[in-house]
Formats: structure tokens, sequence, C-alpha cells
């Protein structure tokens, strides 16, 4: 029976060939299905069938998905970090170029002197002193957050000349491996704010991060500073940042993330979420969502996950029995491969994540029902599953 992917959101066809249609039944109109690929619908309302077992966030952020609950469900929740990264990268650059020198203000007001004619020439030269900015060469640029994006923009940012401080106590080794070797990485991020005429903002929205960009941190900002954020609209405080904009502390803010209270302010350039949206990255982001979901369903890996833990390995026999627990069950994998003596178990794995964890068991011969019944009453299962 094929396995139903519903899509709560138009993803680019491509993820189209990597569920074929012999073993994937993929539309908006799937019931009960195995599978959720979801891009913006907000999901802290959906009400989940039973069946389904993964869901997948064609972008980096994961914000519309109540993953916590999921988890405690058995459902699975994947996105897919740095499959947007260069178009977001991209776009910052343009937003850097364009708060350094007041581009969209003297193209705004160039365009009022349509009709002109001859006057226009003399009115450009005359009027160009009201537009003058800086160059970004030479400047500092401060980055919060350095995961996929973040690297990408520090690199980039520094092949044009800039000097690059970054900030993340979660940097892996290999995103620092990545960054270019003058980086200057901070471990405090109080240091950061008073020492760039640039900071932007490369941070997931969460509890720990809403706001990180408060009263306090605009006014340890150098005067005449700038502040992007392409990242989450909630990272910043923006009744703060409007106080210290209006006081002339900052000298613009960037955002990708329009709302009624800022949009239309002066010194705020508002772009209309466009961070990720380009066909490449979209492409890219259905590519890696519809993997991740197909191998969990087929093979019961598990990459990128917010919510469970990362499993990799190839099955090692022609069954594999995958069960989702409570990490406080540790005995739990131990007792089901009594369960499934009788299949002839040749692996037995086990990985946890905070309060989860997730147990896989290799076996030659297929458990019967009733032992999947007995593994799914065992104290602590979330989720069993045979493939």
């Amino acid at each position: 029976m094929p396995y139903g992917i519903k899509l709560l959101n138009n993803i680019s066809q491509a993820a189209l060939e990597v569920l074929p249609a012999d073993a994937y039944v993929v539309g908006a109109d799937t019931p009960a299905p195995d599978a959720i690929i979801v891009r913006s619908a907000d999901m802290h309302e959906y009400a989940r069938n039973r069946e389904l077992v993964a869901i997948a966030r064609a972008g980096a952020g994961f914000n519309n998905i109540p993953f916590q609950a999921c988890a405690e469900d058995g459902v699975v929740v994947f996105n897919t970090p740095g499959a947007n990264a260069n178009a977001v990268k991209e776009l910052v650059i343009c937003a850097l170029l364009l708060s350094g020198r007041d581009v969209y203000g003297g193209i705004s007001w160039a365009n009022t002197l349509k009709g002109e004619g001859k006057e226009v020439e003399e009115a450009v030269e005359k009027g160009k002193k009201n537009f003058v900015g800086c160059e970004i060469s030479g400047k500092t640029l401060g980055i919060v957050g350095l995961g996929a994006i973040g690297v990408k923009v520090a690199n980039a940012a520094a092949a044009l000349g800039m000097k690059i401080v970054g900030y993340d106590p979660m940097l892996s080794p290999a995103a620092k491996a990545a960054l270019n070797e003058e980086t200057l990485i901070l471990d405090d991020l109080s240091k950061l704010w008073g020492i760039c005429d640039f900071v932007t903002l490369h941070l997931p929205l969460n509890e720990k991060t809403r706001g990180v960009v408060g009263k306090a941190e605009l006014a340890a900002m150098k005067k005449d500073a700038v502040l992007l954020n392409l990242a989450r609209g909630g990272l910043v405080e923006e009744d703060a940042l409007l106080k210290a904009l209006e006081e002339g502390r900052l000298r613009s803010y960037v955002t990708d993330f329009p709302n009624g209270e800022i949009v239309g302010r002066e010194h705020v350039l508002a772009i209309p979420h466009l961070g990720a949206s380009t066909p490449e990255s979209e492409e890219n982001c259905a590519l890696m969502a519809a993997q991740q979901i197909k191998d969990y369903l087929e093979e019961g890996i598990i990459r990128n996950s917010v919510n469970y833990p990362a499993f990799d390995t190839p099955r090692t026999a022609a069954i594999r029995v995958c069960l989702l627990h409570k990490s406080a069950a540790p005995e739990l994998a131990e007792r089901a491969g009594e369960l499934l003596k009788n299949c002839d178990v040749k692996e037995v794995f086990r990985c946890e994540r905070g309060d989860v964890a997730y147990s896989v068991i290799d076996v030659a011969n297929a458990p019967d029902s009733k032992t999947m019944e007995a593994l799914a009453a065992l104290e602590g299962a979330l989720r069993v599953r045979c493939l």
C-alpha cells in the first residue's frame, strides 16, 4: 500500500521525483496521511491523524509546528537547514549595501522626477547629497548565529572587505572550520553590540531567543549602527527598536518581516519576506524535505529532526523495527529485543534526545501482529513501526 503524503502548502514539483507515484500518493487532499510537508502553514491547531508519523518543514524555521507536542505523539518533525542558505545570504548582502548607502531612498526620490524633462539631470546632481552613505568595506559586521546562513554571510561579507565578529554558543566544529580564518568569535554576546557598525541576526525563534535584541542591546550598539533581521521578526523588541530609531541612535533597521507597526516608518527598510523566495531555494527545500520523509518512512533514518535524535545507520537485516519512546524508559530496547527474540535479532540501536529516545532493532524475520501489539504496550512506548 502506498504511503500518503499531504501538502499543506504548494512545493516545488521536483519533490515528486523523490516520491514516485508507485509508492506515494502526494497531494493537498491526501486523507489520513503518513507524513506532511509544510512551508508556512500554521499547524498549532491542526488535527493530527493517528497514522501521521512525520512532518517535514520545507525551510529552516519550524515555529509554525508544535514540535514538542508532536514528539509526545511519536511524530518526528524535520526541517531543512542550509537548503535556502545561499538565497538568504544573497539578500543579506543586498541589505548591507542598501543600508550602507541610502540606495532605496535615492531611487524613490529619483522616481518623483518623472516628467521634469531636461531638469532631471540638474536635480539629480543637486539632490544626490541627501542620500550619501558609507562603503561597507572596512566596516565591522557582527553576526549573531553562525549556522549555515551565518557562515555564508560571514564569508561573503569578508570577501567584500568587512571585518567579521561572530557569536554562537552552539557553534559546530564544521561551521567553525568553514569560517574565514580572520573571523573573530566572541564567547559573550554582550561584547558584540558596541564594536559593530552592522549587526545581522541569524537565529531560530524560540523562548530563549525571542526579544534577544531589546532595550539594553540597542543602547549598547554604536550610534549610527545598522541592525539587520532577516531571520525571524520576534527576535527584536519592536517598541525599543522604534524608540532607538526615533532618537537617532540607530541609522536604520532592515527586516524581512514587515508588520503594521514598522512598515512605512522612517529609517526602516521593510523587505516583503523575500529571504528564501527564489526558485532555487524552494526546490532545494522541497527536495531535502521529501528525501528526509522518504528515508524515514522506508528505512527509519532520521536526519535533521528538531524533536528526535539523529539516526543514520543503514539496516543490517531484512526487517527493521523502530520504537519511539520516552528516554526515561532505558530498558525498553532490551525488553523489545526479548519480545523479538523469535525474529532472529541482528542489531539493536538506541539514541536519545532530551525526554525522548529512538530504538531500532534489525531482525531477520517480521514480527507478527501479537508481537507488535506487545511492543506498543511497553511502558514509555510512543510509536512502533515495522519496516
